[in-house]
């Protein structure tokens, strides 16, 4: 489905209508343009289908309410200086809770007469501090002023969609929880209340459940061998043992199942050591194979960071892996190892195989450790995300930074990549003194501005911005 954003037209009656008639007929034509649909007023609806009196407020608001369900966010557009109480009184009326976009007209230096000039610079610092005055949330273009028409408005309404759609997603998320957390990593507990009053449901399932599924499945079970032959094209191996295979299928048959089932937008896993012992493979390529097709899946059951790893691929759109922040990179301060051993998406690798995996090996066995991706992550812009939620302050915090994936030399095992960080030293303080854990989710893009704006503005969880 297309997004569709609620559109209000600001308009003043101590300027030019005509300006805000034709502010409207552009904002349509762009959001087509992009590929988005509006819910507007129509042309006779009101004096030229914007909002100015406390009527045209209430029209306005009838209508953002009867599209509630399709409105994922509001776009203000000031062709000219606005009525701030008009727009105030269409957002308290509508009261849909969504992220809200003020843009305001540029004037031009030749046409600043009585009949073209604007005043939509000052008009939007005028709706702005209403608005604060309210309590309600928004968020500024990149430039104060811009032309409806512009790149950098256009640019600007891509970025808001993604805010739109991580608010919206994040206050109704569903995960699941698969085993519990493996007994040493007190680092990744969370609230589940806490997610509770935010808006995020958690399913939890006992990994014996898991694994009596996997028994009740033959080994000519349709779904399993549909299964196979996907594990089978995933990715390369030198070798694919029958047995290993067979179970790594059954095992992605059950939980693609159960995520059916409770609609989950993600999971993370008890991934050792319970699976091996009992199962006798390791579960990185099942949630490898999940993360590639946008439901992330994160290990050790660090449920908080399996939240980035969503939010991140709202961002951008695609997948997202969970490390660890492993290791220094020689003496360079801002550079550091990115590590995990491994279950991250195939896209993210350079290259990348199927095999043993490389620790559990050595404390289960050859024979019960088959299924780990490893490969070296590509060089490219990432930012990483880390979420917690802390029990002392009884709110949900987040620390962002942003770098790149760099080509310097490390021959290692896993899933790995070098990145370089600006002020890394200073982040990595950060990270201890607050509680975080040694895990954060990754994504390929920088969308830091995004995700910062998301979290904080609309979400109110108390994040910082390395940047």
């Amino acid at each position: 489905m297309k997004t569709s954003f609620g559109v209000i037209i600001g308009n003043r009656d101590a300027f030019p209508d005509h300006l805000a008639k034709e502010g409207r007929l552009e904002i349509i034509a762009v959001l087509k343009e992009l590929g988005y649909d509006c819910v507007i007023l129509g042309e006779n609806d009101t004096n030229y289908g914007v909002v100015e009196t406390y009527d045209d407020a209430k029209k306005c608001a009838e209508l953002f309410k009867a599209n509630k369900e399709k409105i994922m966010g509001i776009l203000i557009v000031l062709p000219n200086f606005g009525d701030e109480k008009g727009i105030v009184s269409t957002l308290k009326l509508a009261n849909l809770n969504v992220p809200v976009l003020i843009q305001a007209s540029s004037d031009h230096i030749d046409k600043m007469g009585r009949k073209f000039r604007r005043d939509a610079f000052c008009g939007k610092i005028s709706v702005c501090g209403v608005l604060y005055q309210h309590g309600i949330p928004f968020s500024l273009t990149t430039l104060h002023t811009c032309d409806i028409k512009s790149d950098n408005y256009k640019n600007d309404i891509i970025k808001f969609e993604k805010v739109c759609k991580i608010v919206d997603k994040i206050k109704n998320a569903r995960l699941g929880q698969i085993g519990t957390r493996p007994n040493a990593f007190e680092t990744v507990r969370y609230s589940e209340k806490i997610l509770a009053f935010s808006g995020i449901t958690v399913e939890p399932i006992d990994l014996s459940e898991i694994l009596g599924f996997i028994n009740e499945l033959s080994d000519d079970d349709p779904q399993v061998k549909e299964k196979m032959e996907f594990l089978t094209n995933y990715t390369s191996t030198r070798e694919f043992p029958e047995v290993g295979l067979i179970k790594l299928a059954k095992l992605a048959v059950v939980i693609d199942n159960w995520v059916k089932e409770k609609e989950l937008d993600g999971f993370a896993f008890q991934c050792w050591p319970s699976i091996e012992s009992n199962l006798g493979i390791v579960p990185c390529a099942v949630m490898s194979t999940f993360s590639e097709g946008l439901v992330p899946a994160a290990c050790e059951v660090d449920i908080a960071g399996l939240i980035g790893m969503l939010i991140l691929q709202i961002a951008t759109d695609s997948p997202s892996a969970i490390l660890d922040w492993n290791n220094n990179y020689g003496d360079d301060p801002n550079k550091m190892v990115l590590f995990h051993c491994s279950n991250l998406p195939k896209s993210f690798f350079q290259d990348t195989s199927m095999t043993l995996h490389p620790i559990m090996k050595d404390f289960r066995g050859e024979d019960n450790t088959f299924g780990a991706i490893q490969g070296r992550i590509k060089t490219k812009p990432c930012t990483l995300l880390r979420v917690e939620t802390d029990d002392m302050y009884g709110e949900i915090k987040a620390i962002i930074a942003e770098g790149n994936y760099t080509d310097d030399k490390l021959e290692t095992f896993g899933g790995y990549g070098v990145i370089e960080v600006p002020n890394l030293q200073s982040l990595i303080k950060k990270i201890c003194n607050n509680g975080f854990a040694h895990h954060v989710a990754a994504n390929f893009n920088r969308v830091g501005d995004i995700i910062y704006e998301a979290l904080n503005n609309y979400l109110a969880w108390n994040v910082e911005f390395h940047n």
